[in-house]
């Protein structure tokens, strides 16, 4: 489920996370992007606002809210982290050339996990499908 501003800075207050303006500023960013930004793009979308945040202070943050549950760190190979604020079951179309991550939702994979439970006899906790191909905006540039 992607949370609220509201909720997410309810959920820090509870935790006793001081809420300082740049870890306000990231997490707000976060919570309305599509994007799945990295942590340079968070950096170089907010520095102008935050002349004197550094790059650390949006990785430490960003460790922050992993670890309260507000956000998501994906991997992709040889590409940077993206962060995902978005913590509903959803899947990932990734472009090949520049880079762009879409979601979407495909209902006959919500029962993925237990199908595969049933078939391997594994207790599964979560399951990541993604597709990779070229993007409409990408696709037209090479036609």
């Amino acid at each position: 489920m992607k949370h609220s501003l509201e909720q997410a800075l309810n959920k820090l207050k509870t935790m006793g996370i001081r809420m300082t303006p740049q870890r306000h500023a990231i997490l707000s960013y976060l919570i309305n992007t599509m994007s799945h930004p990295t942590a340079d793009e968070i950096y170089k979308a907010l520095s102008p606002l935050y002349p004197s945040m550094s790059v650390a202070t949006v990785y430490n943050n960003l460790k922050v809210f992993i670890e309260s549950g507000l956000v998501r760190e994906m991997t992709y190979g040889d590409h940077s982290s993206r962060f995902d604020a978005d913590l509903s079951e959803h899947y990932h179309a990734l472009c090949e050339e520049c880079g762009k991550l879409v979601d979407f939702a495909y209902k006959p994979l919500d029962d993925l996990e237990q199908a595969a439970g049933e078939m391997t006899g594994f207790q599964v906790k979560s399951h990541r499908v993604e597709v990779y191909g070229i993007c409409s905006d990408c696709a037209k540039q090479t036609t």
